[in-house]
Order: C-alpha cells, then sequence, then structure tokens
C-alpha cells in the first residue's frame, strides 16, 4: 500500500520516493500536440497546478536528459515516438510564491532577486561562442547588478539566449504569477 504525500510538489520526488501518485502525464502529449504558445492553467488552490508545470519540466528540459526512467510505466512511456522529446528543450522554471512583500519596493526586489538565481542557473551558456562579447555583457549584468528597468526584459532576453544556445524554443513555466499582484492588493500598494 502507498502512502499518500499530502503536499509534495516535486514531480521526481513523488515518484521517486513511491508515494501514490494519479498518473497525469497524458497532459504532456496533449499538450504538446496542441501547439499552443500560451497556456494557462487555472484551478483551485492545493489542485496540483505546481506539480504539473514539475512534472512539464522533468519531462522536457535538458536538465533532466536521460531520466526517462522517471515515466517508466506512467502513461507516456509506451509512446517510445513521444519520449523522444523527453530532455531535449530548454525550460525556465519560475514561482513567484514568496513574493509576499509589505510594500512595492520590497517586492520588486524580492522578484529582481529571483531573477538574477535564474540568470546564474545559466551561467554556464556564456561559454558558448554564440554570443557576442555585448550580449555577454548584458548577461552578467543581469545575473550581477540587474536594475528595477531591466526585470520586464529579463526574462525574454534569458529566452533569447538560450535559444541561441541550444537553438530550440524555450518553454517557460510560471507558477503564482498572480500572487505579487495579490500581495499588492492586500497591501494597499
Amino acid at each position: 500500500m502507498r502512502t499518500v504525500g499530502i503536499g509534495i510538489q516535486d514531480f521526481g520526488k513523488l515518484l521517486e520516493e513511491g508515494v501514490f501518485y494519479v498518473d497525469k502525464t497524458k497532459f504532456l502529449k496533449e499538450w504538446w500536440e496542441s501547439r499552443d504558445e500560451v497556456t494557462l492553467i487555472t484551478r483551485p488552490r492545493r489542485f496540483g497546478k505546481t506539480l504539473t508545470m514539475s512534472m512539464v519540466e522533468r519531462f522536457f528540459s535538458v536538465h533532466y536528459a536521460g531520466k526517462k526512467e522517471l515515466f517508466k510505466g506512467l502513461y507516456v512511456w509506451d509512446d517510445k515516438e513521444f519520449m523522444k522529446l523527453q530532455g531535449n528543450y530548454p525550460v525556465i522554471s519560475l514561482s513567484f510564491a514568496d513574493v509576499k512583500e509589505r510594500d512595492c519596493k520590497n517586492a520588486v526586489r524580492q522578484i529582481r532577486k529571483i531573477l538574477q538565481k535564474l540568470y546564474e542557473k545559466y551561467h554556464f551558456i556564456l561559454e558558448s561562442d554564440c554570443f557576442t562579447e555585448n550580449k555577454v555583457k548584458f548577461f552578467e549584468k543581469m545575473e550581477n547588478d540587474m536594475q528595477d528597468s531591466d526585470i520586464s526584459d529579463a526574462l525574454r532576453d534569458l529566452s533569447e539566449m538560450l535559444y541561441c544556445y541550444y537553438g530550440k524554443k524555450v518553454i517557460i513555466l510560471l507558477d503564482e504569477y498572480d500572487t505579487p499582484a495579490q500581495e499588492a492588493y492586500i497591501c494597499g500598494y
């Protein structure tokens, strides 16, 4: 008998620990074949949105290339053609769940820190010869000294650089995107 893992939001951890899991991997194929440029998943709280995004990341991200075994026994495993997509795409995964600040200045600071960590994660792409010296300087600025005015461009610019590095479109997963706006409303800023 399997244990029900309450609150586990990491797809890999959930399967590796062998806790009860309702197979939702059919979503991966349906979503991919829909070819939507933007997908908004709205469901009630505690419905599994974060877990679903973690599953998407584990399936598509180049960071998990060669980890197909995680999907063994699940719906997508039997589709050998679809399984060839596993681990083949750059994926940017962000969560704004912790941006719960009392004022705008600190909320912006928190968002900037999240984006800077994201840039740090991909620092290795600077070793590629596909970037000009200006692009490298830009990346390093975003990684170390991002200004408030840079925040709105940060995700798009990193996505473009990852596309250049990998030669494939980037999948962007944005979780809890509404938390900063909700906190701003509640705190009156």
